[in-house]
């Protein structure tokens, strides 16, 4: 099984979490906008975690814990309608199938943190970025994390909340001292 499909629903959960709990003001466009951004920095950020294909399969095989104290400390409702309307759910997880909130359960508090850190934080997303070039995941696929790393002035009008530095704090420092270890060791010279 490939690292990358092992981390999709990961991926889609948490960023999934990330759009509700810090939502997009305005239209369709806007929220695409801000969902792109959302899935680059958690892709980044889970590829980071879980740099090879073994601790991929690990987390896809023990779960990734769930977003119950992400929505304490984001003061997020569980309950709240996704707003995808129908079919929309998240991972493979139908809300009209009755599964509800299950794809909750798929998102990882670690991940979450991170990608937060990435995309208050422009330098660390350009850092980042450059790290996965050192992971399984680097070499498997051309990157490119532009909305992420370099993004326009209506990319950061869409994801105004999720990308402000103040709101996202208290989900960035659950984690951010292991991520930049993470950073320091990728950049750190060999010898």
């Amino acid at each position: 099984m490939s690292a990358d499909f092992s981390l999709s629903p990961l991926i889609a959960a948490t960023a999934h979490w990330l759009t509700r709990a810090y939502p997009a003001d305005g239209g369709a466009l806007q929220r695409g906008l801000a969902e792109a951004q959302a899935r680059q920095a958690v892709t980044v950020a889970a590829w980071l975690c879980y740099p090879t294909e073994l601790d991929a399969q690990l987390v896809a095989l023990t779960g990734p814990g769930g977003s119950n104290r992400l929505d304490r400390i984001a003061g997020t409702d569980a309950a709240a309608p996704s707003g995808h309307g129908a079919g929309g759910g998240v991972g493979g997880f139908s809300e009209e199938a009755g599964d509800g909130d299950a794809w909750r359960t798929w998102v990882d508090e670690i991940v979450a943190s991170w990608a937060a850190c990435l995309l208050s934080h422009p330098h660390l997303a350009a850092a980042a970025a450059r790290a996965l070039a050192r992971t399984h995941h680097g070499s498997a696929v051309p990157l490119a994390f532009h909305r992420l790393t370099r993004p326009t002035a209506t990319d950061l009008d869409a994801a105004a909340l999720m990308r402000h530095p103040d709101l996202l704090a208290p989900i960035a420092q659950l984690h951010r001292p292991r991520l930049l270890a993470r950073l320091e060791a990728d950049t750190a010279p060999a010898g």
